[in-house]
């Protein structure tokens, strides 16, 4: 059987994908925060 990875269906590169969960599990941020930090450092 082969694995699959998690992230085959979204556009965006898997590591953009953890940092937003990893700032939105971390810290008491709603995900529109996580948007706009995100979008300040350029990452689209």
């Amino acid at each position: 059987m082969t694995k699959h990875s998690p992230f085959r269906y979204f556009k965006t590169s898997p590591a953009i994908i953890r940092l937003a969960v990893m700032l939105y599990v971390r810290f008491p941020l709603s995900l529109r925060n996580v948007e706009d930090l995100l979008h300040e450092r350029g990452i689209e």
